[in-house]
């Protein structure tokens, strides 16, 4: 007969080898998250050097700097939804986690549970990546010359 402490330590081994690939997804999701803030970053430093600058501008250049802070809203918008999302979808993997623990602790059947926790993670972190795929999208649209046109670059060599 196999004691029941060492049955308990099997149960417990056997929930931390099921957590460990929701941990790795867990540090995937962080670092999009550290991406995302990046690029959240760059956007409002943009954003707040063209407010610097819009009140010495007139005419078409005004036209086009306060069509570049429009530009930069809705990619500062999006990146936030993204940030959101993926938030979220860590969240829930944390609750994943704590579950399928509690799970090897009760008499309860909580695979169902689990399952729905996955299925919400992966829904927010694919919708974070759909929003991030978009804010991309829009970077590259926005320095595209037929777009904005970008100032000569000057040759340094």
């Amino acid at each position: 007969m196999i004691p029941i402490e060492e049955t308990h330590i099997a149960a417990i081994t056997h929930t931390i080898q099921l957590a460990i690939a929701p941990v790795f997804l867990l540090t995937a999701v962080g670092t999009l998250i550290n991406a995302l803030i990046s690029r959240l970053a760059r956007s409002v430093d943009r954003r707040r050097q063209v407010e610097e600058i819009l009140p010495a501008y007139e005419g078409e250049t005004r036209e086009k700097l306060e069509a570049e802070l429009a530009m930069l809203a809705r990619r500062i918008q999006i990146v936030m939804r993204a940030i959101v999302l993926a938030v979220v979808s860590a969240l829930v993997v944390c609750l994943l986690i704590g579950t399928a623990f509690a799970a090897a602790f009760v008499s309860i059947d909580l695979s169902r549970p689990v399952a729905l926790l996955f299925i919400m993670a992966m829904v927010a972190l694919t919708g974070s990546l759909l929003f991030f795929l978009h804010e991309v999208f829009l970077a590259a649209q926005s320095v595209h010359p037929r777009v904005w046109p970008q100032p000569t670059r000057v040759d340094r060599t």
